[in-house]
């Protein structure tokens, strides 16, 4: 019989079989325990994360709602300061309102003197005089003016400080209603779950956004804004006070009484000074006429040298202008350009200067010529004394019959307009 080939490849011995049951044992023990450790170092690891993203959660919610506690309290303070400042606005209100009353009051008796001086301005010839009758109605006027003065300068004082409240009350508005809507975020925010369907991923959630502020800040910004809404009140208070001093003290009406008899006395004892009065406002004419003609040419020779520096800043200005147009690197700032800079913020500064002075000496010349004219216009009429001095007693009676039927007070018109100045004042412009 043939013999069976042998079968190619290596063969091992049974040292070699058992030493590689034996590595494949170790390994199998090392792998085992490999994962052994990595599977008890994952379970720790979950465990430990676990716990650290419930405290975090937790930590998180608390902030929050401690956030929301200072947002409403902050919200609170805002809403009560904006209560208060409107109650001071409607204080302040009514305040001027009765200024603004007790200033109307005051019309009858400026226009009754009114018309007497105007009665009495009305004489002609030798009956022109100067004489006490013309000081007591002047002090009587002056008396009347200066109380409408000091009301009036309340009533502008409240109405700019009304915008001064309406301005911090705008401020507390506007931080009012941030607030809202932060607090409106933030509980929402504090609603907010794992599993919530609003929940996702967003890019970049870390980023700080533009215009972000500290705390610090924060909290300074409502402050600042609660503190000057105070400091806003306080003024007004105190201006509220200071005003119903005021108008107990321009009520006057023993003064105006005591100055009411003691022109109607002086105007029984009347005396002619006809001469002395005529001249001296032939004198005032004079001079007033003198004043305007100097100052007309004056005003020519402002205007010429407007003109001719108006001429010079045109030149400077076309002269930078050129000078823009060099190319490359000789668009240089040199000297020149320094200068020319210089030149021209001169010549503006001066054509303001000027033109100021000319707006100036124009408004004085008009008013120079307003009173010209209502001094010729008082020259002329320097006539009938006699007659003209019993109308104005027959006038001053309507005072008399004024205090004895106006014994309660009487809601009278406003004679401030939007801007806060009276009619009076502006009639006397």
């Amino acid at each position: 019989m043939s013999s069976l080939p042998a079968k190619p490849g290596l063969h091992h011995s049974v040292s070699e079989w058992h030493n590689n049951n034996h590595q494949l044992f170790a390994t199998a023990q090392h792998e085992r325990h490999i994962s052994t450790t990595i599977r008890q170092e994952g379970r720790s690891l979950r465990n430990e994360t676990s716990c650290k993203t419930a405290w975090d959660e937790s930590d998180t919610s608390r902030r929050l709602s401690d956030r929301v506690w200072d947002v409403a309290r902050w919200k609170e303070v805002l809403e009560i300061s904006a209560q208060k400042v409107d109650k001071e606005m409607e204080a302040l209100t009514l305040c001027k309102e009765q200024t603004e009353q007790a200033l109307a009051a005051t019309v009858l008796p400026l226009e009754v003197t009114t018309e007497c001086q105007t009665l009495r301005e009305g004489r002609r010839g030798y009956e022109l005089v100067t004489d006490p009758v013309d000081e007591q109605l002047k002090k009587e006027v002056e008396l009347i003016k200066r109380v409408q003065q000091v009301l009036q300068q309340h009533i502008d004082k409240v109405f700019e400080h009304l915008c001064v409240l309406q301005e911090a009350r705008h401020h507390l508005t506007a931080d009012l209603q941030n607030k809202t809507d932060a607090l409106d975020i933030d509980v929402s925010c504090l609603s907010l779950t794992i599993k919530s369907p609003q929940i996702s991923l967003k890019t970049n959630p870390t980023r700080i956004p533009s215009g972000s502020s500290t705390p610090e800040e924060w909290v300074q910004f409502s402050q600042y804004n609660v503190a000057r809404a105070q400091e806003a009140m306080q003024v007004s208070q105190q201006m509220r006070e200071d005003i119903s001093l005021i108008r107990a003290k321009v009520s006057l009406q023993n003064d105006l009484e005591t100055q009411r008899r003691a022109t109607e006395f002086t105007l029984r004892k009347r005396n002619h000074h006809e001469e002395q009065a005529r001249d001296e406002l032939e004198w005032q004419i004079r001079n007033t006429e003198d004043e305007m003609a100097e100052m007309e040419t004056d005003i020519h020779g402002l205007d010429a040298d407007l003109q001719a520096k108006t001429a010079s800043l045109k030149l400077a200005h076309t002269r930078l202008e050129n000078r823009t147009n060099r190319p490359g690197i000789d668009l240089c700032r040199d000297e020149v350009q320094h200068g020319l800079v210089n030149e021209v913020q001169q010549l503006e500064a001066t054509i303001v200067a000027l033109k100021q002075k000319l707006s100036e000496a124009q408004h004085s010349l008009q008013k120079m010529k307003l009173h010209h004219a209502h001094m010729l216009q008082d020259l002329s009429r320097k006539q009938e004394a006699l007659s003209l001095e019993q109308r104005s007693m027959n006038t001053r009676t309507r005072l008399a019959s004024n205090t004895c039927t106006d014994k309660t007070p009487v809601l009278l018109v406003p004679l401030t307009n939007s801007s806060g100045r009276s009619n009076l004042q502006l009639l006397a412009q």
